[in-house]
């Protein structure tokens, strides 16, 4: 029996290799001779650079860079050297996990260190990106990046604009030629699951804003100056489009990759699955197995176990899913491309005990193996 494993993180708990690695001990208790492949397996958010550096052979860099508040933290992404390739979350270097309650104020935030961080990979020689940009604490549309890279980004007197949107408040002109020459060899493809454009009721300032510490008076000024910006930055990028679906991603980051960095923008489901080749190891496989920490009705909207079933299915091939936790609402799943799922709890305990690593290790294997002696029975 050939079996494809593909799971994504149990979140706090377990990650995808790890969780992968779990299902398949317990599988091979029961199926000695299976021939078991376990792929990484993320939907763009947060875990994704964890499970492709640590799924496709990678490494994982450290280094310090500026923060969202402008003070240093620690900051990690992957690179897989045999395809020139840096795998990032922007969340790592401006994340709102980074930004305590009472300093959320998006009017200082800035998303520098993102572009410290392209820059140091550039430097270790890559040249092909994929970076999740979910979880943000900024809404300086991606300026602070972009000057990390090199564009100038001025007020009246010629000075560099501030951290945060108070620079696009001030913002005058945008001047390019001193960006990095080595992002012209580059390419970004960016992990985004919205659609927002850059202003307007259903901009980045509207719709993300109060999460991240904006008032009304804020949001109103904010989606003015994001107006400005995208108007400036048609005057040096002839692509820029602030109605472009995405550009409201991450505070606006979104529209910095596709207007400076002629970015790509996809669901991060669809990144991954074609950046781990699954398909091609699903097409050798009598069985499917994926999952997730939470299976409910919400995983069928391009979460990741969606997007395994789907190429399961598209060559006929079985899916079982094991997860953490299943809602009521999970049976959904079984029409559209699970089979059938199983959560790994295996009795009453308390929320920290359940996300154990080694007990939800325990629980994810020996549930497995459970399974799969039952499917042993009807194969005698």
């Amino acid at each position: 029996m050939k079996i494809t494993i593909a799971i994504d993180s149990f979140k706090g708990s377990l990650s995808s290799m790890e969780a992968g690695s779990a299902v398949a001990d317990g599988i091979l208790r029961a199926f000695p001779k299976a021939e078991i492949q376990v792929r990484p397996l993320a939907d763009g958010g947060e875990g994704t650079a964890q499970a492709l550096t640590a799924g496709l052979g990678g490494e994982t860099r450290t280094l310090t860079v500026t923060g969202p508040l402008g003070r240093p933290v620690s900051a990690s992404y992957g690179i897989l050297p045999n395809r020139q390739m840096a795998v990032m979350e922007m969340a790592s270097a401006a994340g709102i996990t980074l930004v305590p309650d009472e300093e959320r104020n998006p009017l200082k935030t800035t998303t520098f260190g993102v572009g410290e961080m392209i820059r140091d990979a550039i430097g270790q020689g890559c040249r092909r990106f994929l970076i999740g940009i979910g979880g943000s604490a900024t809404n300086d549309g991606g300026i602070g990046m972009l000057q990390a890279l090199g564009f100038q980004l001025l007020d009246r007197e010629a000075n560099p604009v501030p951290f945060g949107a108070e620079g696009l408040r001030v913002l005058d002109h945008i001047q390019t030629e001193n960006a990095l020459p080595q992002l012209k060899e580059c390419t970004f493809l960016i992990a985004c699951d919205v659609t927002n454009p850059l202003c307007g009721e259903k901009g980045c300032s509207a719709v993300f804003g109060p999460q991240k510490g904006a008032d009304p008076e804020m949001i109103r000024q904010m989606d003015q100056w994001m107006e400005r910006y995208g108007s400036l930055a048609l005057k040096v990028c002839q692509n820029a489009d602030p109605k472009a679906a995405g550009a409201g991603a991450a505070g606006g980051l979104g529209f910095a990759f596709l207007s400076f960095l002629k970015g790509s923008l996809k669901p991060g489901v669809d990144i991954v699955l074609k950046e781990t080749g699954l398909e091609d190891y699903i097409k050798e496989s009598d069985l499917v197995i994926t999952g997730e920490g939470r299976l409910d009705s919400q995983t069928v909207m391009g979460k990741a176990p969606s997007g395994v079933a789907a190429l399961a299915k598209k060559h006929g091939r079985p899916v079982i899913a094991f997860s953490g936790a299943v809602t009521r609402d999970a049976g959904v799943c079984n029409e559209h491309g699970i089979d059938a799922f199983f959560p790994v709890l295996r009795s009453v305990v308390s929320l920290k005990e359940a996300l154990d690593p080694e007990e939800a290790r325990k629980n994810a294997s020996d549930t497995a193996e459970q399974v799969f002696r039952l499917i042993r029975l009807f194969q005698q």
